[in-house]
């Protein structure tokens, strides 16, 4: 192949030396230019980083301006460096940055290996940033925390200020001291004594590797919640301090088999809050990365910077919703004791033995030949024993209400248990998805009546057989007497479940019922099968909740939220919720609404939810639900102002309530009936005990009534997911025939 000479060369040497000197010039104007107006925007001026603005608490607003809450540090107590202790130091360096005390606030090769590792992913995803560089972005939040070359680009400049401003010592000092641990805790001193109950100096290397390895990732780690991994994370940082020969190999190795034990502090079981789980649920919130409205929120820290979070909650409401849980469980939880053996179940005792055993620390810290002397040594301790059946048999709800025509969430109830010292535990308003039972009944009849179908409609009660596309058959049991036609208003407010599985499979499908479901807020994933008429799907109280606006907003379904506005230390507004506006849609046909409406009025007047009327008088439709052998008790319900949900039931599924007093009717609908009563009896809440369902007829109402026990027409009592033994006699028609059945009554009868 000819070789191309100098002179036959397209491009004259000197024309190439010009182009890439232009270029190099043009490009060097280009990142002058860059730094100065994008990349500088938002860096700390020199007063700033000699002097950090001074930490406020951010605040939690009520609806009414009562301070429900805060996010704030604990204490303001500062470590001078001398103070650190050394394991903490070592720890941190060895993990965090190795080359700390020899690099000048960016490590070049570090950053080079992560641009290499990111244009392979094709995504900024490995981070190369020192301790300066943290603290550079823990101190000046207007740096940002999004994964961008502009805020890297910031978080460097800034680091290579600092390193300028302070000494090695210095910013270690300021690291330390600013640095999130979880738990709401910034700084090492705070985190020692909230985790350990120990001062700083008092820590042990075990202790100090747990607190390191918690900056990672805090809300991993925070409460233990997966014990195996906070435990392999914390003996990362062991063995990184080992290889730095920090420790040594046996130390290392005796080191890790400490079992991490974390401690509660005094001022935690003291505290208490009204509403922890609506608190918890808000800074969740604040700190996904999928809520685009709340970006600019992000770039705050939450519990330095003095926010003020004015929310949609009602204090004197979350009072009432508490009182109400409260009242209702301290009998109910005493009637279930007693009712409930554990003999029989040894089974089930012994699986729930094991799994309280082998969550504790020092099991999985053990070696094998340790975790069988503890197996054995705490199956014959009494005292542990009791504590896990007391935890295991405690009845736990799932409480909200939000106001119908907003979606404002006015209060909530995550479990049965109170105080700040439960707001990190499982929120069953939104982080449970359970079978709803009957509950879920009132989106099939709605689909049906959707479909053409009335009130008055008349479906088969009796037994059903049916046959599946995979061959199987379902089947659904009737009444002892053989069943017969009853109109779809009778067959809601006594919840038989033979006329909702014939709706499903007869008059309507599965997917219809589901798409319905899904424009009124359901948005769990719902399987298309028959059996989705008796409330198999998994959904959030939430969910519920949500999908239950619909039918006193005449069809139109409204998005819960929770933030009404934010605004910065100095009163700007940084977010505004009534600049986004509610979130309706149009979700059901207003005719089918109002006539739900109307038929789940009866189950309040004098269906399976009668108990309400033992407590609340006023104008209240809803629908209660009870899953296969008394798991789960639902009742959603709601007056022409506010919709409310409970669930009560069990975090281990595989107990149960032992009768007929764990329905729906009787274990949820009390909880939602106190609740009602009470705020509706409060004039400074001014809700109108006199308002209508606009437009709703009186579908076959019959009487209210007033026993605690309401029974069918046979003198049974009403059970969800059951048929009474004879069908009550149907005087849906009786007392409002639609015109065109007036003759076919009269034979009827």
């Amino acid at each position: 192949m000819r070789k191309i000479t100098l002179a036959e060369f397209p491009i004259k040497p000197r024309t190439l030396f010009r182009t890439v000197l232009f270029g190099m010039a043009g490009l060097s104007l280009f990142l002058v230019i860059f730094s100065i107006y994008v990349v500088s925007e938002g860096l700390p001026s020199l007063e700033e980083l000699e002097n950090p603005k001074p930490e406020l608490a951010t605040r939690v607003l009520s609806a009414e301006g009562e301070v429900i809450d805060e996010f704030y540090l604990k204490r303001r107590t500062y470590m001078r460096f001398d103070s650190i202790p050394k394991p903490f130091l070592n720890g941190l360096i060895a993990t965090e940055d190795r080359e700390f005390y020899h690099h000048w606030g960016i490590h070049a090769f570090r950053i080079v290996k992560a641009a290499v590792k990111n244009v392979l992913r094709g995504r900024l995803s490995q981070g190369a940033s020192t301790i300066t560089q943290q603290l550079a972005r823990n101190l000046y939040v207007n740096i940002g925390q999004e994964r961008t070359l502009t805020r890297k680009i910031r978080e460097a400049v800034t680091a290579i200020q600092i390193e300028r401003t302070y000494t090695k010592n210095e910013i270690l000092e300021l690291y330390i001291n600013t640095v999130y641990f979880g738990r709401g805790a910034h700084g090492l001193q705070v985190a020692s004594e909230l985790y350990f109950n120990k001062s700083p100096h008092e820590l042990n290397v075990a202790e100090c590797a747990f607190l390191v390895g918690i900056l990672q990732r805090p809300g991993l780690h925070e409460n233990l919640r997966n014990y195996q991994a906070s435990l392999n994370r914390r003996n990362v940082v062991l063995s990184a301090m080992a290889e730095e020969d920090y420790i040594s190999d046996a130390q290392y190795e005796q080191y890790k088999t400490i079992p991490i034990v974390l401690a509660q502090s005094e001022e935690a079981n003291i505290e208490r809050s009204i509403a922890p789980h609506f608190v918890e649920m808000i800074r969740q919130q604040l700190t996904r990365d999928d809520d685009k409205a709340l970006a600019a929120i992000r770039r705050f820290d939450l519990f330095r910077d003095g926010l003020v979070i004015y929310t949609t909650l009602n204090a004197r409401m979350q009072q009432y919703a508490n009182q109400s849980v409260e009242e209702h469980l301290k009998q109910f939880q005493r009637d279930f004791s007693r009712s409930w053996r554990w003999e029989g179940r040894e089974s089930l005792l012994n699986e729930v033995l094991d799994k309280a055993i082998k969550n504790r620390p020092d099991y999985i810290a053990a070696d094998p030949a340790g975790r069988k002397q503890i197996i054995a040594r705490l199956r014959k301790n009494t005292t542990f024993v009791d504590s896990v059946k007391i935890e295991a048999t405690r009845i736990q709800v799932g409480f909200a209400s939000i106001e119908a025509s907003t979606g404002e969430i006015r209060s909530m109830v995550g479990s049965s248990i109170f105080g700040k010292q439960s707001r990190y535990t499982l929120n069953r308003v939104t982080q449970i998805h359970r079978q709803p039972g009957s509950s879920f009944k009132p989106f099939v009849y709605a689909a049906a009546l959707d479909a053409g179908m009335t009130p008055y409609s008349s479906v088969e009660s009796g037994s059903l057989s049916y046959k599946l596309p995979t061959g199987k058959t379902w089947e659904v049991a009737g009444s002892s007497n053989g069943g017969g036609p009853i109109s779809l208003a009778t067959a809601l407010k006594f919840s038989i479940n033979t006329v909702a599985a014939r709706l499903i499979t007869d008059f309507v499908t599965p997917t219809a019922v589901i798409r319905l479901a899904k424009r009124c807020g359901i948005k769990s994933d719902l399987m298309a099968v028959p059996s989705l008429a008796l409330g198999s799907g998994e959904v959030s109280p939430m969910e519920m909740i949500t999908a239950f606006t619909v039918f006193p907003n005449e069809g139109m379904s409204v998005e819960p939220y929770a933030i009404e506005r934010i605004e910065d230390r100095f009163g700007n507004v940084l977010y505004d919720h009534a600049k986004q506006g509610l979130t309706i849609s149009d979700a059901m046909n207003p005719r089918v609404a109002k006539q739900m409406t109307g038929m789940m009025r009866n189950v309040v007047n004098s269906g399976t939810a009668g108990r309400v009327r033992n407590w609340f008088p006023y104008e209240a439709a809803g629908k209660t639900g009870t899953t296969n052998d008394f798991a789960d008790a639902w009742f959603v319900g709601y007056t022409p102002q506010l919709v409310a949900g409970v669930w009560t039931g069990f975090d281990d599924q595989r107990i149960k309530f032992t009768g007929w007093y764990g329905q729906g009717g009787s274990a949820a609908a009390p909880i939602w009936a106190r609740f009602m009563q009470k705020v509706y009896k409060d004039p400074l809440l001014q809700y109108d005990a006199k308002r209508r369902f606009k437009g709703v007829e009186n579908i076959g109402a019959g009487t209210i009534s007033k026993d605690s026990k309401e029974t069918d027409a046979d003198g049974g009592i009403p059970l969800e997911n059951t048929v009474p033994t004879s069908i009550p006699k149907d005087s849906t028609k009786k007392e409002l025939p639609p015109p065109e059945a007036k003759d076919h009554d009269k034979d009827h009868e």
